[in-house]
């Protein structure tokens, strides 16, 4: 298997014949689709889904109902190719077994309307890698890595040091981190290794660099 991370929350899994990539959004970089044969997007947020991106691969695309009709008035084009979930669905997508998980992203705002939001459990050559999105909805289930979202004006430091915590994967690489500097990023890189438990070890990956 071979994980590379890619701009703010877009991550691409190989293995085998499988190319599955997930939130390539407007900070991602165009290669992440390079080859594809699918596509995971967690909610509707440009920074997690992008027409212009999704464009440049044929790949099918699964998503939620909130993303499917974004496409549908902006991308009728992209909108054909995907397929929807829902809470709680389990798939298989290019041969890799996906479970749907949580249905709401964090809250921004209490005056903000809550939006639609689902991660994905993957279990790729027996490791159990967990996206939630923009959310911090445990799995509910052992992982083997968590993509941690470190960033976001829905995000404090505590509270993403708190659900790495309670997810408990003995490794975390850091996602949706285009918020942050580099002197941000390295601020809570400090905090996890000073604040995470033994057995637990955080990760920063930069765009285009492998796990």
């Amino acid at each position: 298997m071979r994980l590379t991370k890619f701009g703010h929350a877009c991550v691409r899994i190989e293995h085998e014949e499988a190319v599955v990539v997930l939130d390539p959004g407007v900070f991602s970089e165009p290669e992440a689709l390079d080859g594809a044969t699918a596509v995971l997007i967690t909610h509707e947020h440009a920074d997690h889904v992008h027409p212009d991106l999704l464009r440049a691969s044929d790949a099918p695309i699964w998503t939620i109902e909130a993303v499917a009709r974004l496409l549908r008035e902006q991308a009728p084009d992209v909108a054909e190719r995907v397929r929807v979930v829902r809470p709680g669905e389990h798939l298989e997508v290019s041969g890799i077994a996906v479970e749907v998980v949580g249905e709401k992203h964090a809250v921004i705002h209490p005056d903000y309307d809550r939006f639609d939001n689902s991660g994905y459990l993957l279990t790729v050559d027996g490791q159990a890698i967990y996206h939630p999105g923009d959310a911090l909805t445990a799995p509910g289930r052992p992982v083997d890595l968590l993509l941690a979202p470190v960033s976001a004006p829905w995000l404090k430091v505590a509270e993403a040091i708190d659900f790495v915590r309670e997810v408990g994967a003995p490794r975390s690489l850091g996602i949706h981190d285009r918020v942050y500097s580099d002197i941000g990023l390295d601020m809570v890189a400090s905090h996890m290794a000073n604040l995470l438990p033994e057995g637990q070890e955080y990760v920063r990956r930069r765009a285009g660099e492998d796990l």
